[in-house]
């Protein structure tokens, strides 16, 4: 398998965000993309064969998830997770972030407060300000390369602006960590108590690294099942993020119900075809896949890691618990964000995710996706240290 990682796929002229609109998003034509987060992968084999059947067929018109569909979603968090779903829970979206708007719709009301734990996925604090609900944020703390919750602040800001809604990234994007057993059941009980809805998403559940385990926030407690939006999609999981289709789980009637209302109001209906055939083979037949792929992960987490430390020592890997996304600290060079970014840009020749736009605390740090062949990302990083050297920060 180590072949079909290690190839390197032309993406450009494929109508590629990640590759065809440098110009427009302002980048300089050539330059190197590692920032949005899908991978340079091909799918699984399974996943092409059943979407070419599908083409071949030839007509695409309304379609929906059958029983088959749901015994591959339910057999693969039972497997994945020991996590039972429900038919019940399940209603589709085309995006996870689809889903997030949705429900801050469709859960709290104009001016009430949402919380976040920034520096945190972008989309998180955009979907609240668009939707005119109160951005709360309680900050993360980044001490000694680790990043930890505070949880007196995290309540603190519940009770101070009557919190109704906490989106949880979990596992967290972009810092990398999964939550344990305990810090999960410490901010689920604290949401108990001040009768806060959790909107968990765990998009990246399938990336966790070698000791560590994702714990699905809704199964912990029977309680927490009850105040529970779970977000989840093989979009990441098998690079599938074109294709618009994504899980959500809701087991409580009442939340089930709003969130169906607000996706009526929205106009939305079915899911599309090709995005229920691919992730039904999927989480039918991607599990080989997926084994090998993390494996190659962890060996190019391996490499970036060493390289840092051999090559630019002053370029800090915040070690990732889970996703395929790295949090790199670039404080010890001692550049604002204008000239990081110029540094990165310019003259690295590389694309990636700017610290700030993930919020609060993501001054002086970048974001790098590591899902690509080994040989790109070799690349990458020895134009990081060209640029890096002091002829290069000059």
């Amino acid at each position: 398998m180590n072949r079909y990682f290690d190839t390197i796929i032309d993406r450009r002229n494929t109508d590629s965000i990640k590759y065809d609109f440098c110009l427009e998003q302002e980048k300089p034509e050539g330059i190197l993309p590692l920032w949005v987060a899908d991978m340079d992968f091909r799918a699984p084999q399974c996943v092409i064969d059943e979407l070419v059947d599908k083409s071949k067929h030839g007509i695409f018109g309304y379609s929906r998830g059958k029983e088959d569909y749901f015994e591959a979603l339910q057999n693969w968090f039972l497997n994945s997770f020991n996590w039972n779903v429900q038919p019940d829970w399940l209603v589709n979206t085309p995006s996870v972030v689809f889903a997030i708007c949705t429900a801050i719709r469709a859960l709290t009301d104009e001016g009430d407060g949402v919380l976040v734990q920034q520096p945190v996925y972008y989309p998180f604090t955009n979907s609240i300000i668009r939707n005119e609900r109160k951005l709360v944020v309680n900050q993360l703390i980044y001490s000694n390369e680790k990043y930890t919750i505070d949880f007196v602040d995290f309540e603190d800001k519940i009770i101070k602006n009557n919190v109704k809604l906490f989106l949880l990234c979990s596992p967290h994007n972009p810092v990398g960590r999964v939550w344990t057993r305990e810090e999960i059941i410490r901010m689920g009980d604290i949401c108990l108590k001040h009768d806060v809805i959790v909107l968990s998403d765990e998009i990246h559940a399938d990336f966790i690294y070698p000791g560590y385990r994702h714990f699905v926030f809704a199964d912990l407690k029977p309680e927490y099942s009850d105040i529970t939006v779970t977000c989840t999609a093989p979009t990441k999981t098998f690079n599938l993020a074109g294709l618009q289709i994504s899980n959500i789980f809701i087991s409580n009637r009442d939340i089930h119900r709003k969130f169906k209302h607000e996706i009526a109001r929205s106009g939305y209906s079915q899911p599309n075809i090709m995005g229920i055939t691919a992730c039904r083979a999927a989480y039918t037949g991607g599990h080989e896949w997926l084994i090998e792929l993390k494996k190659y992960l962890c060996g190019n987490l391996d490499f970036a890691r060493s390289f840092l430390q051999q090559k630019i020592p002053e370029i800090k890997l915040v070690e990732p618990e889970g996703t395929y996304l790295v949090w790199l600290d670039f404080k010890e060079l001692g550049l604002d964000d204008e000239k990081l970014d110029n540094l990165i840009v310019n003259r690295a020749g590389l694309w990636l995710d700017a610290g700030p736009m993930f919020g609060a605390g993501g001054e002086g740090f970048q974001r790098i996706n590591i899902a690509c062949p080994g040989e790109v990302l070799e690349k990458a990083f020895l134009q990081l240290e060209q640029a890096i050297k002091p002829e290069g920060i000059k």
